[in-house]
C-alpha cells in the first residue's frame, strides 16, 4: 500500500482523517469505529511527535473529530495510552499474521522464509507502528498500570511463538520462543531506531538467512544451500 502508516504533518493517519471518517463520526458512528479512529490517530501522533505530542486535543485534530471526542472515549491520559496499546497490538497482529506461516514440517528453512516475509513486510511498510511501540514501551517503564496492559498485549505474540516452535519440534519452546522474539525485536529496533535506522530495510534474503541460522540451532536441519 502507499504507506498508510507513514507520518504526515497534517494528517498522521489517512483513515483517521478522511472525510468519510469525519462524516461517520458526526452521524453516530459505531463505538468500535470511533475507537479505531481515535486510537489510530494516537498511534500516528506517537510516531510523529513522541509522547509529549500526544494530547486529547491533538488526537481530535488529527482524526478530524469535534473537540472533546477523544475525551469522551478516553477520559484520562492513562485511558488514552491504554487505547493506543490495545489498538497497536491489533494492528501488529494484522501485519504479523501467524496464520500465514507453514504447518510443521521437516525443513526449518520453510519456516525461516515465511518468518522473513512477515518481518520484511513490517519493516518496509509499517515503520509508524514500530515507532509508536517504542514510545509506549518506554512510557510503560514509568507507568505500572500501562506496563500491565503492554505486557498482556505482548503475551499474545509470546504465546504464538511458543506454540509455533513446539509444533515444529523444539525441545525447549519456552527458551526458544524468547530467543526468536529477541532476535526479531532486535532487527526491528536496529532498522527503525538503531544504528542503521537511516538505511533501507534489510532484504528478505538477509532476514531469511538470519532466521535460518537461528532455527537451525533450535530445530536442526541442513545448512542453507
Amino acid at each position: 500500500m502507499p504507506d498508510p502508516n507513514a507520518p504526515a504533518p497534517a494528517a498522521p493517519h489517512p483513515s483517521a482523517a478522511s472525510p468519510a471518517a469525519d462524516a461517520s463520526a458526526g452521524s453516530g458512528a459505531s463505538a468500535a469505529s470511533r475507537r479505531e479512529v481515535i486510537a489510530d490517530a494516537a498511534i500516528a501522533l506517537l510516531a510523529e511527535r513522541g509522547m509529549r505530542g500526544l494530547t486529547h486535543r491533538a488526537v481530535d485534530e488529527a482524526a478530524g473529530l469535534p473537540q472533546g471526542s477523544t475525551s469522551n472515549r478516553a477520559r484520562t491520559r492513562a485511558a488514552l495510552l491504554e487505547l493506543a496499546v490495545q489498538r497497536l497490538a491489533e494492528r501488529e497482529g494484522a501485519v504479523l499474521r501467524v496464520g500465514d506461516l507453514p504447518p510443521p514440517g521437516d525443513d526449518p528453512a520453510q519456516l525461516a522464509d515465511a518468518l522473513a516475509g512477515l518481518l520484511h513486510r513490517f519493516l518496509a511498510r509499517h515503520r509508524t507502528l514500530l515507532l509508536a511501540r517504542y514510545e509506549l514501551a518506554l512510557e510503560a517503564t514509568r507507568r505500572p498500570e500501562l506496563r500491565a496492559i503492554y505486557d498482556r498485549a505482548g503475551a499474545t505474540f509470546g504465546d504464538a511463538a511458543h506454540a509455533l516452535l513446539a509444533a515444529w519440534g523444539s525441545a525447549d519452546p519456552d527458551r526458544h520462543a524468547q530467543e526468536l522474539i529477541a532476535w526479531t525485536d532486535g532487527m526491528m529496533f536496529l532498522h527503525t531506531a538503531g544504528r542503521v535506522s537511516g538505511s533501507r530495510a534489510p532484504t528478505r534474503a538477509r532476514l531469511r538467512a538470519g532466521y535460518q541460522d537461528l532455527l537451525r540451532g533450535m530445530l536442526g536441519g541442513s545448512p542453507p544451500g
